[in-house]
């Protein structure tokens, strides 16, 4: 496996709160990032440090290693971080579909627009293609695998207040420790406050993060935000609430890839789908299972999947 070039610094000197500036620096770090983007038999990834995230851009990584590009990995704290540099700077991003399809949606008509996800995974990427068309973005095939935001409290608190579904918290006043972009978010803060009736006060603190599972653990926060992949809760004495009034919309693994970069390059095509093809819930969250909590690298686990699923030799 050739050296992983894993650009992080900047997004760490910025620390968890990092802007959409700090971003621009991170993903342009300098004019030989760049050439890279488009010299042939080249491409930069990009996606978010989260351990799920992480593990997934891992495979992509593997994977065009092993088809013999030379392949650079930028890591970020969330997605309009890398989005202003993709496509562009950027090549390829292993995204969820509703994510990608809200942020686009937002971008280019305003934070006040109507959402364009929902549950109906076709019905969602239907809605997406001009916005992916203007921007000049291809999404290959989705994955069975979908990886939706979730909240969890600990289980004392379950216990103690009979909490078991978000809408057990209905007219209660919540801390959650989230991701920064959570605000104004339909599966997020907008939802939790306006279906479920929570009043919200939002800690940035960072999707799945050690600081989000502390502050919870710690009673900084009541409420915080995961994956429903997520195999670390029971170890930590944390639940996940049940999403009883369905704000979560289709968010299943997909790849995204610069249109242009991908008329250059079709050869890319075939093993991002057969990736997407092999992986589902069940043998995601066993992955992420290693990483999170076994603490395993991405990397690793990444390999040996893909060495035992045949997708690279």
């Amino acid at each position: 496996m050739t050296l992983r070039r894993t650009l992080i610094a900047a997004a760490l000197s910025c620390g968890l709160l990092v802007t959409a500036g700090c971003a621009g620096d991170d993903l342009t770090e300098d004019d030989d990032n760049n050439e890279a983007a488009s010299g042939d038999g080249k491409v930069v990834i990009a996606s978010q440090k989260f351990d799920e995230a992480a593990l997934v851009t891992a495979m992509y990584e593997e994977l065009l290693d092993d088809a013999g590009y030379e392949v650079e990995t930028l890591l970020v704290d969330t997605r309009p971080n890398y989005l202003g540099e993709f496509p562009g700077s950027v090549d390829v991003v292993p995204e969820y579909v509703a994510g990608l399809g809200d942020q686009l949606n937002t971008d280019a008509n305003g934070e006040d627009a109507a959402p364009i996800s929902s549950s109906d995974l076709d019905g969602t990427l239907d809605a997406m293609q001009p916005l992916l068309e203007d921007k000049g973005i291809t999404l290959l095939e989705p994955s069975e695998a979908a990886s939706q935001n979730a909240y969890f409290v600990t289980q004392e608190y379950s216990d103690d207040n009979g909490v078991t579904k978000l809408s057990d918290l209905d007219g209660e006043s919540i801390k959650l420790a989230a991701a920064p972009d959570c605000e104004g978010r339909d599966d997020c803060e907008a939802g939790l406050t306006g279906v479920y009736g929570i009043d919200i006060e939002l800690l940035p603190l960072g999707y799945a993060s050690p600081q989000t599972y502390q502050a919870v653990l710690d009673g900084e926060a009541q409420l915080g935000q995961t994956g429903t992949l997520d195999g670390t809760l029971d170890d930590q004495g944390l639940v996940l609430l049940e999403d009883d009034r369905g704000i979560q919309p289709a968010q299943n693994l997909v790849p995204a890839v610069s249109t242009a970069f991908l008329e250059d390059h079709p050869d890319v095509e075939e093993p991002l789908n057969a990736l997407m093809a092999a992986l589902d819930n069940a043998t995601l969250g066993e992955l992420i299972a290693r990483v999170s909590i076994d603490r395993e690298s991405p990397d690793d686990v990444a390999e040996e999947f893909l060495e035992q699923e045949g997708l690279i030799g």
